[in-house]
This record gives structure tokens, sequence and C-alpha cells, in this order.
């Protein structure tokens, strides 16, 4: 009974606003002496940075980005709603957005009523979602453990143990298991279970966007080390390790918004043993930078998208209508479709 006390304790504490207000400054403070440590040297290596190497570091970011947006919306649609694409981004990069805020749970709910805009009922969409960082964060995990070694050992020495993992996880994504824990974990959110599980085709695709997605993201680092630390050995294994290591460690720490911290001291840290530290720090701002670029960049695809679906057509006469969608749902009783499943009301759970 203690135990279960003091467990609720600290449940309630670690989600505390505060608690994590406080945590994000400690952290923010750190980081912030490093670089004041650090800046000599950090103003040698930004030095040799040309400014086409931030924008393809940027536009590397966005590409990876848009192949875990397509793993996702595979996941989504093996479960039973296959979005158009110019939804599915609405939905995934406006959702996005949201996990700035500190605790992931804002960016889940996002994407959970975005999606839920679009007929897609809450419990499938929540369940794509988790199905989808499990699937990226294995993946990522996978390249990590493949890569750092190849790329060195000095950079691999102390992150052997994400080798525990991988095997966990991948038992875990194997379809039977995965339906049961998802339908379990739907049922103690009183909820009802999936009326499609996820299947071997569906999955296998989602690793197939993932791992690409992986690829593209470890580009925006590697373009980076060509100009600060051309010496370093094997540079886009090592990115591709690297910042694979970093991001799937950050998705698992929730406290901090949109891996801020975690993330980033990890892919310093994995970095600073093959380089010097202050070409590290250099190249760990820069893909921040790149990546919060990419993160904006497609909000703003996603809002565009938004006003352009909702924007009126013009009659003939110069009358308004609505757009051929929701036409078509009024006509149909007030019912709209929900792939591979039937009719779904609009009170859809």
């Amino acid at each position: 009974m203690t135990d279960r006390n003091s467990w609720t304790r600290l449940t309630r504490l670690v989600a505390s606003p505060r608690v994590r207000a406080g945590l994000l400054l400690l952290v923010l403070g750190f980081c912030g002496y490093g670089l004041y440590a650090e800046w000599p040297q950090m103003q040698v290596a930004l030095g040799r940075l040309h400014w086409y190497s931030v924008a393809a570091s940027a536009l590397a970011a966005m590409a990876g980005g848009f192949c875990m947006m397509l793993a996702w919306r595979t996941i989504l649609a093996d479960l039973g709603s296959r979005l158009p694409l110019p939804a599915a981004m609405r939905v995934n990069f406006l959702g996005q957005l949201a996990k700035y805020v500190p605790g992931a749970v804002w960016s889940v709910a996002a994407m959970v009523e975005l999606g839920h805009d679009n007929a897609v009922p809450r419990r499938r969409g929540g369940a794509s979602i988790v199905i989808g960082l499990a699937v990226s964060v294995a993946v990522g995990l996978a390249i990590a453990a493949l890569a750092l070694p190849l790329a060195s050992s000095a950079a691999a020495r102390h992150y052997r143990w994400v080798l525990i993992f991988i095997p966990v996880i991948a038992l875990c994504l194997y379809p039977p298991i995965l339906g049961r824990l998802v339908d379990r974990a739907l049922t103690l959110a009183r909820m009802q279970p999936l009326e499609r599980r996820p299947s071997a085709r569906g999955l296998v695709a989602a690793v197939g966007w993932t791992a690409l997605g992986w690829l593209f993201l470890g580009l925006q680092i590697w373009v980076v080390i060509a100009d600060v630390s051309p010496g370093a050995p094997h540079p886009f294994l090592l990115a591709v390790g690297a910042y694979a290591l970093a991001y799937s460690a950050g998705l698992l720490l929730v406290v901090f918004p949109s891996g801020i911290g975690p993330r980033d001291l990890i892919l310093l840290a994995t970095l600073g043993a093959v380089m010097p530290h202050g070409a590290a720090v250099a190249i760990t701002l820069v893909a921040r930078v790149a990546t919060t670029a990419s993160d904006l960049a497609w909000g703003a695809v996603a809002l565009a998208i938004g006003r352009l679906a909702r924007a009126p057509v013009r009659r003939a006469g110069g009358k308004h209508r609505k757009p051929a969608r929701e036409r078509a749902a009024a006509g149909a009783g007030r019912t709209e479709p929900s792939a591979g499943t039937g009719p779904v009301t609009a009170a859809r759970s």
C-alpha cells in the first residue's frame, strides 16, 4: 500500500507542469553554460559552415519528416482508415506542432482530433500513432545498433545497451502480439477493440518508409559534418546512427517538449566521441535549427492545405456551395465512410 501511494505521488509529481518546466529550465541552463564554455571552438566550426549546407540540411529534414508521415499513413490505412495524402499531411504536420509543448500527450491528442475531423475513429487514430511511434523507435534503435559500430567503436561504446531493447520491441511488433497489446490497451482505456488489427504487410511497408525517413534525417547531419568536421570517420554512417539513436531516445522521454535536452545531449555525446567538442556542439545546434525549420515549414503547408479544403466553391451565379466531400456526406444522411469498414455516423467514437 505504501509503495502504491509513493508511486502515485511520483507520477503526480512528474505530471506537474511546474516540475516539467523546472526540468526544462535546468536542462536549458546546463546547455547555455555548455554553449558559453565551448563558444571559441564553436565559432571556428560555424565559420566553416556554408549557407547551402544549412539549406540542404533543412531540406533533408523535411524529406525525412515526409517519409515518417507516410509510415503513419500506411499504418492508419492498415487499420482501416485510408486518408488522402493532403488530409494525412494536414493531420500529421499540424498535430506535430503540438510536440513543442511539454508532454507527448498534446501531439497525440491533436492528431487524434484532427483525424476524427476526417472520419477516423478516435481509438483507431490513437492506435495508429502509438504503433507508428513503436515502429519509429524500433527501426531507429536497430539502425543505430548497426551503423554506429561500423562508423566508430568510440561512438558506439557507451550505447550497446540499445541492443537489449531491439528484440523486445521487435517481439511486440509481431502482428498477433501487437494486435493483442493494442486491444488490451483499448480495453483498459474503456474503449472498444479495433475492427481490424495490424497486418504483417502493413507493418513491413511502414518499416520501409520509416527506414527511408531515418536515412534522410541522417543526411541532414551528414551535410553539416562535411563542412564542420570533414575528418570524421565514416561520416554518413556516423550521422545516421547518431541521429537515429538520439531521436529514438528522445521519443521515449516525453517530459521534455519535442525531445529538447535529451535528444540534443545524446547526439552531442555521440558525435563528441569522434570529433572536437566544439564541432559536435555546432552540428547539434544546426540539427535542431534544421528540424525546427522543417516542422514549421510542413506546418505552414498543412495550414495552406486546410485553407484550400475549406475554400467555398462559387456557383456560376456567384453563390457559394460546400466542398464536394461535405455535399456527399450530407446527401448520405449525415454519414461518412470509414475506409474498409462501412458507414460510420457523425457521432463516431
